[in-house]
């Protein structure tokens, strides 16, 4: 973990201008440029709603029939899932999508998965600033532990970052790995509880949910940000320590697999 970190921070500066080359790139040439990274949690958020609360007329437990509340709940669970998703989708295509870096000048490649999180991270941030908009305007100040918010969020980044790692060396040798993250990550959004509470379930099914390790993020983001709900303390140290865990097997495998990209590319 010492050479992940000092890796990190001697590229730190590399690794700044490299997000930002990534926010301004996606918008470059667009009218409206970096607004659509405003614009676009807007849509989700108006599509999402009219389709579970108006259509299917999904409700939350919570004993409210407001689709106003109901879209905010939805909104939460899917800050943390389009967070991951972006980053895991993107992953098996780095390396590949910057040959240069591996054969023709010496580059930290171990950087590039975390520049994807970071440039991820701010459009998370965009649409944390559209959830909390909507919040003031509809029920007003949201209540105190939304300032745990990104305690909440530290496993995620971890276990992301581990995963980003681990498929961007395996899309090098795999070229089939990107189809299946893609299929994996649409199954992981309906067996993740975005669109319903885990108390909706069974007990014994909730047991078999919670090994999903977004559930239990999802549920926390909810508690913070809505409902004014604590985190379980022991269940988030026991999922900061296990996404740590991943990130450094992640980390370990990348730094082992590198020497043989340059043959593969």
């Amino acid at each position: 973990m010492w050479t992940v970190c000092s890796s990190l921070w001697k590229n730190r500066g590399l690794i700044k201008a490299l997000v930002a080359r990534e926010i301004i790139g996606r918008y470059r040439g667009s009218v409206m440029g970096i607004l659509w990274s405003f614009f676009l949690p807007v849509l989700m958020l108006a599509v999402y709603t009219f389709v579970f609360s108006v259509i299917f007329k999904a409700r939350w437990n919570t004993g409210s029939d407001s689709k106003t509340e109901f879209a905010l709940i939805l909104f939460a669970g899917l800050l943390v899932f389009n967070f991951f998703s972006e980053c895991v989708n993107r992953a098996p295509g780095l390396i590949l999508a910057n040959t240069s870096y591996v054969k023709k000048v010496v580059f930290p490649l171990e950087i590039l998965p975390v520049v994807t999180l970071c440039a991820a991270l701010f459009h998370c941030g965009i649409a944390s600033l559209v959830w909390l908009l909507f919040y003031l305007i509809f029920f007003g100040a949201p209540p105190l532990t939304a300032l745990l918010f990104p305690v909440v969020l530290l496993p995620l980044l971890f276990l992301t970052v581990g995963i980003s790692w681990l498929l961007a060396s395996l899309g090098v040798f795999l070229r089939d790995v990107a189809q299946v993250v893609g299929v994996a990550t649409t199954l992981l959004l309906f067996l993740s509880p975005i669109f319903y509470p885990v108390s909706m379930l069974p007990e014994s099914f909730q047991k078999v949910l919670l090994l999903n390790p977004l559930a239990l993020i999802i549920e926390q983001t909810r508690g913070v940000l809505i409902f004014g709900k604590m985190p379980h303390w022991g269940m988030y140290f026991a999922s900061l320590a296990g996404s740590i865990v991943v990130a450094w097997l992640g980390y370990a495998w990348f730094q082992k697999t590198r020497k043989g990209f340059a043959d593969v590319l």
